[in-house]
């Protein structure tokens, strides 16, 4: 990472060229580390984390095994996938390493991966496949990693992350491959424009101009593969979705849920009262830990 940027108040092309010119912006916040979290959470205290690297046809992508000896087991593992808009985040970020964290001490073991970034070059499937990857990979060595069989594994994710997971769920089952045991969705972007999910992409709106820098081209933005909300809920495992009650893109949270539950799929839609986008990125938020223990009892129900 390196010096702070307010990428949210640029302009789409200019926080591209920030980025691809400076790299991911420190987070300005003291209290995120691993360290501050275990002296705020004593329950994170006896997690354990190992980094590795997945092999991915676009090179090798960061990823990182979260486990708790001391946890009574869940029988059941996540590989977790973080946001980011398509064009940012990382393991350390609060979305990906305190949830990760959190899930572990609760006996849900984690595998945290990284993907490509979509900055003007790159474009879907390079970040799916990435997914993908981490995936097999998960599943190759699920026993030795987290400590579970391969089909116990979930997956999941949060904002761009939940785009991928879905997106990739439905190329799994396209494509006749393992896919996981249940699925994992916080404030997904499951459509192209996801305040607007059964609407054409406006042009002018921030949403379908991070899509659209996600496919890269306006055709693109139809593939289900990409967002899943646009194709079939027939195949999906159970499926927890969480929104947010102040969430613009709450709408195609709901829409997909509702997908999945006509294709007869057991999903479970949470609405997180007084909750905003990304409120799993910040700890302290109140409104944060009840959606992460949400998930770790959906999980082991």
């Amino acid at each position: 990472m390196t010096e702070t940027a307010d990428l949210r108040s640029m302009p789409l092309p200019e926080a591209l060229r920030w980025l691809r010119e400076h790299g991911e912006p420190a987070d300005p916040r003291p209290d995120i580390d691993t360290a501050s979290l275990r002296r705020r959470f004593p329950r994170l205290a006896g997690v354990q984390t190992r980094d590795l690297v997945v092999e991915s046809p676009h090179g090798p992508q960061p990823a990182r095994v979260y486990r708790d000896p001391d946890a009574a087991p869940s029988g059941r593992a996540l590989v977790w996938v973080h946001g980011g808009a398509f064009i940012g985040g990382y393991l350390d970020m609060p979305e990906s390493n305190w949830v990760a964290l959190e899930l572990a001490a609760r006996g849900i073991p984690v595998f945290a991966v990284d993907y490509t970034k979509c900055l003007g070059d790159v474009h879907h499937p390079v970040p799916s496949q990435d997914v993908i990857a981490a995936w097999r990979h998960a599943r190759a060595h699920a026993v030795e990693l987290l400590g579970v069989d391969a089909d116990a594994l979930h997956l999941g994710g949060a904002s761009a992350g939940g785009a991928l997971t879905s997106g990739v769920t439905a190329q799994l089952r396209d494509a006749g491959a393992d896919g996981p045991a249940g699925l994992v969705l916080v404030y997904p972007v499951a459509h192209p424009d996801g305040g607007n999910p059964g609407a054409l992409p406006d042009p002018g709106s921030i949403h379908a101009q991070m899509s659209l820098n996600y496919v890269g081209t306006p055709e693109a933005l139809r593939d289900p593969h990409a967002f899943a909300g646009l194709g079939s809920g027939d195949g999906f495992p159970r499926t927890i979705v969480v929104v947010c009650e102040l969430d613009g893109l709450r709408p195609s949270g709901e829409a997909f849920a509702e997908l999945l539950r006509a294709s007869g799929v057991d999903v479970t839609l949470r609405l997180e009262p007084d909750a905003d986008h990304a409120h799993i990125n910040e700890p302290a938020d109140p409104t944060a830990l009840p959606t992460v223990e949400a998930i770790a009892d959906w999980i082991r129900a």
